[in-house]
């Protein structure tokens, strides 16, 4: 699909039903146009936002073909990076995104209706909004895990990692000559912004604390295996965040980032503040204890020949 999962749907910019009659939508459509025009009052993103919204459900040809989705549109399992051809790769354990997506499907498939293909465009955009930010977050966490791993031989990456006995987990651990790094991978369908020193969305709450989240989660991780993170970095779709980088610097979140997805290779491979005295040696010897202490969560939903 070309926009997030998490993205709000038309439907839900217009405030309505996927199922709402021709007649309600354009009374929808009308009512918002004239709560949200700059003109009177209203929000100049909102405005655009309702306007596209219309322009893909607002006929029926229009509406007909966003429900149905175009071919080749499917959010399909994502392939193993360590299959792909070409130069070596950096070290990945744990599967990114495998236990989330397990998630996504058991949300899909809870009713009573059976679903042939639950990333079928149409059956994504007819998912609860918690199961399109669930699916959401798992092609990020992909989306990270094959960007370290493009990295080569020197870094290394544990996805869904268990934290410690409190029973949270990390997304990925990323460990390299510049350090050691605790990441997030993040995509909320919408831009995201700092505000007094926690994450935010554009216009309302993101429902979550995540850099709260992160920051505690990495601290248990510490306390479990003895060891310190060079940073902590919430990872988000290059579109939602207005700068390439964002540090915060006061606070009990301070030395926390929020990095466009772009970025975080050049970040990962050189450090928040430049060289690290960690070098190649340190990271290898590193490698080798977390290696042996690392543990990584269990996937719920999985059966037993799964």
């Amino acid at each position: 699909m070309p926009e997030s999962p998490a993205s709000a749907t038309p439907y839900e910019v217009l405030g309505v039903a996927p199922s709402a009659e021709p007649e309600q939508l354009r009374r929808a459509y009308r009512r918002l146009l004239r709560d949200t025009h700059p003109d009177t009052g209203g929000s100049a993103v909102r405005f655009h936002a309702v306007q596209a919204a219309w322009e893909l459900v607002g006929d029926p040809l229009s509406r007909a073909a966003y429900d149905r989705g175009r071919p080749g549109e499917d959010v399909h399992p994502a392939r193993d990076p360590a299959r792909r051809s070409g130069t070596l790769r950096a070290r990945s354990f744990g599967a990114p995104g495998a236990r989330t997506r397990a998630r996504y499907v058991a949300l899909v498939t809870a009713g009573s209706s059976p679903v042939a293909d639950p990333y079928a465009v149409a059956v994504v955009r007819t998912a609860s909004r918690e199961a399109r930010l669930v699916l959401a977050h798992a092609l990020a966490e992909e989306a990270t895990a094959d960007l370290v791993s493009g990295l080569g031989m020197a870094f290394t990456i544990w996805n869904d990692v268990l934290a410690g006995r409190s029973g949270g987990t990390l997304d990925h651990v990323v460990l390299g000559p510049a350090g050691l790094f605790a990441l997030r991978s993040a995509d909320w369908g919408c831009a995201v912004r700092l505000v007094r020193g926690e994450l935010a969305g554009a216009d309302d709450d993101l429902g979550e604390t995540p850099l709260a989240a992160l920051i505690a989660t990495a601290r248990a991780f510490e306390r479990s295996l003895g060891v310190r993170f060079g940073a902590e970095v919430v990872v988000v779709p290059d579109s939602a965040l207005a700068e390439p980088l964002v540090v915060v610097h006061s606070g009990t979140h301070a030395g926390a980032m929020v990095v466009r997805r772009s970025l975080l290779p050049r970040l990962v491979r050189h450090g928040p503040n430049g060289p690290s005295a960690m070098g190649y040696s340190g990271a290898v010897d590193l490698r080798a204890r977390l290696a042996e202490r690392i543990r990584f969560a269990r996937n719920p939903h999985r059966t037993e020949s799964g």
